[in-house]
């Protein structure tokens, strides 16, 4: 592979990696504040928003629904990093990693959100509990150029490129 070719295959990388890391942080920067500000709501005990009381059934619901979205999340995730291993081209493999971290990122999301939503109409500790593990997940599922060579199998060569894409310009 000449300079040239070598240069455009890390410019592409980088611009899809990139977009994957920007929208993961975006989406890790929105569920934080959200949590937080319920969560201190939560801690205060003197702001009555005068929510109504709902069913338990419902916060079950939502118990059952958080702890179902942890699992979804890893299993289609491990499920489409697998078809990486059918691909050679680094980019094919690339494309297929992007489209499962960022289904991945977006119901990490919608459980952060969920449980900030049950946060906030039921009190439930549980909920504090799954938000927690709903980060360890958000941090340790974070692309980094280590993770995608060891999570899609790379070659010495490929990993190095994905490292020069990760690098700034």
């Amino acid at each position: 592979m000449n300079n040239n070719t070598k240069k455009l295959e890390v410019q592409e990388l980088r611009k899809l990696y990139r977009r994957v890391e920007q929208r993961i942080l975006i989406l890790m920067g929105l569920s934080l504040p959200i949590f937080g500000l319920i969560y201190l709501y939560y801690n205060s005990g003197n702001l009555h928003w005068q929510l109504p009381q709902l069913p338990i059934f419902i916060e079950i619901m939502l118990g059952i629904l958080a702890l179902l979205l942890l699992v979804i999340q890893y299993t289609f995730f491990q499920r489409k990093l697998k078809l990486t291993f059918q691909k050679e081209d680094l980019m094919d493999k690339l494309r297929i990693y992007a489209e499962a971290a960022l289904q991945r990122f977006y119901i990490l999301f919608s459980l952060s959100l969920l449980c900030s939503l049950g946060l906030l109409l039921f009190e439930n500790p549980l909920f504090v509990l799954l938000f927690a593990i709903n980060l360890v997940f958000f941090s340790l599922a974070k692309p980094s150029p280590d993770r995608l060579s060891r999570w899609m199998k790379l070659s010495k060569v490929n990993g190095d490129l994905i490292r020069a894409a990760s690098r700034p310009e």
